[in-house]
């Protein structure tokens, strides 16, 4: 985690920048005043709907917690929107672009989509259970994979709450009990 962090001053450094010379390119194609309204109402309507974003995100996981679902898809949708209208309020043009992209539903699944895998690399699978439910998985049928003439086969284990030991092998996933 720190390895990236001694990179955010570099990419602050580079954002301004391409905001600066991406203002003065659409300030001399549309004029200056032009470009500061297009940049000042770009900024009030990401205030606006950071608000409308917040309120949203909040019921969203409001409602999953009251229906005792995982709030994790609520979450990321919001946080998704919320990153999308501050993007919106920050001034700049190319901060503005991108947050409005954030916005628009098709981009706005795809983004929650990898929020969605990103935290679920980041925490255990118990957790990601916990957040975003039961995890779908593909399962292809296939030749049986031959054991070791050596050993005998072992019988699966469970251990630390879902990951299971196949013979020294660990495989991810969830424990679903029937009738839950």
């Amino acid at each position: 985690m720190r390895r990236g962090l001694k990179f955010v001053p570099v990419a602050a450094l580079l954002a301004v920048l391409v905001e600066l010379a991406v203002f003065v390119g659409v300030g001399r194609l549309v004029g200056f005043g032009s470009a500061v309204l297009l940049v000042f109402a770009a900024s009030l309507l990401g205030l606006v709907l950071l608000r409308r974003e917040g309120m949203r995100a909040w019921r969203g996981f409001r409602a999953a917690a009251q229906a005792g679902q995982p709030p994790g898809a609520q979450v990321t949708d919001g946080l998704v929107g919320l990153l999308g209208a501050l993007l919106l309020a920050v001034p700049g043009l190319v901060s503005g672009v991108v947050g409005a992209l954030l916005l628009v539903p098709p981009v706005r699944r795809l983004t929650r989509a990898g929020v969605r895998r990103a935290a679920e690399r980041r925490v255990s699978s118990m957790v990601a259970g916990d957040l975003f439910g039961p995890r779908v998985v593909r399962v292809r049928r296939g030749a049986a994979q031959p054991t070791p003439s050596d050993e005998a086969p072992v019988e699966p284990t469970v251990v630390d709450g879902g990951t299971v030991v196949d013979g020294g092998r660990a495989i991810e996933g969830e424990i679903v009990e029937p009738g839950r």
